[in-house]
């Protein structure tokens, strides 16, 4: 799908009903989603969700918008880096409807990311993306993001739910 029209990005306003609906939804299509495997939230999952982000002191949600349907996400935290003694910006999430990707959405979600990074002198953005995820793998090459050197590895540890 080609998109013509001027998409927009916006600040999530936590106290807009569209906004936090739409976060939830955008979030729910990225969760079942192939990259994303996962179960969708239930009413009470996506509640909270709202809250911690609402509440989360270094969060930065942004929306993609075309003609005002809220069709973007990204769910980006600011850190602090020891070393470079500024912020970063670390991507956490970057979500776009299936029927507006490869139209340019993830890139003017990345470009809005970029312009707050720049705005609060961050000395980088960081981001982890799937290694079959070939896709999103090219638009962050094509901005010029590269796997860090030394390589770094993304590692977990699942703590029970109390």
């Amino acid at each position: 799908m080609s998109v013509k029209k001027e998409v927009r990005i916006t600040e999530c306003d936590f106290r807009n009903r569209i906004h936090t609906a739409a976060l939830i939804d955008l979030l729910n299509h990225y969760i079942m989603d192939k990259m994303g495997s996962a179960e969708p939230l239930n009413e009470e999952k996506g509640f909270m969700l709202v809250e911690g982000l609402k509440n989360h002191p270094s969060k930065l949600v942004l929306f993609a918008e075309l003609e005002e349907k809220l069709i973007g996400l990204a769910v980006c935290f600011i850190n602090f880096a020891t070393f470079t003694v500024k912020p970063f910006i670390n991507i956490h999430d970057i979500v776009v409807l299936d029927k507006y990707r490869n139209s340019g959405i993830g890139r003017r979600l990345m470009e809005g990311i970029h312009k707050a990074a720049s705005s609060i002198g961050c000395s980088k953005i960081t981001l982890e993306v799937r290694e079959d995820n070939r896709n999103a793998q090219y638009l962050y090459r094509s901005l010029g993001y590269r796997e860090c050197n030394p390589k770094m590895y993304f590692w977990e540890k699942h703590l029970e739910d109390k």
